[in-house]
């Protein structure tokens, strides 16, 4: 870690006056339960190697742990660079997280936050980083690896081609759902069947079927595999064989049946008897939709934000560790 000679300082009036406020709102217990649950010191390890020991023009860099919270900001809140250090300026509790007094010091400029997502992207530490938060998760008993459920989810990308070039994202494509097309990405994830957290992350253009990533999205210590009814048949596809005989183990599928041949069915007890075990699979499987909710509804990423599919990637994989800690907040908290 990247040591500091500053002494400790007096905070502001600014900080005074907060901190005697009567109220604290949910941004301030958001913020503080993420204080607590956030391995700093071990993602400050898995980016020190990498991070520049001298800044532009020989002037200091800003310390890891301040840009990474920035960082962090940003993914919580569904900002854009600009926005972060906007939103830094005009929060106390924001400028309280991530250690800035604005009575000594300014708040790290939108290049500065790029600069520092470029770097993550460029040695692939958001891969890194998910897998340090699955570290952690492991050795907490938080993480399990029994079996795995597979699902994907859509994210739209702008398919306008009102900017400088007149086109779409090359990387992004169409593909229809029901009787909508949508225009973007898929992000394909693997999670933990008894507790639905994620452990591997796979973005791909949005025509790309699902059921095509199964072997990717398995870790290989499965004993059972569960899906919806788009991955029907998935046991019997090359690249899954080929992964199964990697296993020294059997591996049980439970995968939806489709509607159409279940509505066929005489009516009695087989059919109801059918239904039933449909619904036990549909609430077993219900947690790999947690993930996407904390994603898409509490971080407010619906959209893609960037172009190409390697920064949104790269993206992605922070956002489902983040995910799995806001979800065992909780159990993390003291």
């Amino acid at each position: 870690m990247i040591k500091t000679t500053a002494t400790p300082r007096q905070g502001s009036f600014a900080q005074a006056e907060y901190a005697r406020k009567k109220k604290q709102t949910r941004r301030d217990l958001f913020l503080a339960q993420m204080q607590t649950v956030v391995p700093w010191a071990r993602l400050i390890a898995v980016i020190e190697p990498h991070y520049p020991k001298s800044g532009k023009r020989g002037r200091q860099p800003v310390g890891i742990e301040r840009m990474l919270r920035m960082y962090l900001v940003q993914q919580w809140y569904g900002l854009a660079d600009v926005a972060v250090e906007d939103a830094l300026y005009d929060s106390q509790a924001l400028r309280n997280f991530c250690g800035i007094d604005l009575g000594f010091e300014s708040v790290p400029d939108a290049t500065t936050l790029m600069d520092f997502r470029h770097l993550l992207e460029k040695h692939k530490l958001p891969h890194a980083l998910l897998q340090e938060v699955n570290a952690l998760l492991t050795e907490r008993g938080l993480l399990m690896s029994q079996g795995t459920w597979v699902d994907a989810t859509l994210i739209a990308a702008p398919s306008s081609t009102k900017n400088k070039v007149r086109k779409r994202d090359p990387e992004m494509h169409s593909t229809k759902k029901g009787n909508e097309w949508h225009f973007g990405m898929k992000a394909h994830i693997g999670a933990d069947d008894q507790s639905g957290r994620v452990h591997t992350v796979i973005s791909t253009a949005a025509n790309v079927s699902d059921i095509s990533q199964t072997a990717a999205l398995l870790h290989g210590q499965e004993q059972r595999v569960g899906a919806d009814a788009g991955y029907v048949g998935v046991e019997k596809r090359a690249e899954v064989q080929a992964k199964l005989k990697t296993m020294a183990h059997t591996v049980t599928f439970r995968i939806a049946k489709r509607r159409k041949p279940i509505k066929a069915m005489v009516e009695g007890w087989k059919k109801d008897l059918a239904l039933l075990n449909e619904k036990l699979k549909a609430s077993l499987r219900a947690k790999v939709e947690h993930p996407f909710h904390v994603v898409k509804n509490i971080f407010k990423h619906t959209k893609t934000r960037y172009k190409g599919l390697a920064k949104n990637d790269a993206q992605l994989h922070v956002l489902f560790a983040l995910s799995n800690l806001y979800r065992v907040r909780g159990k993390l908290c003291p």
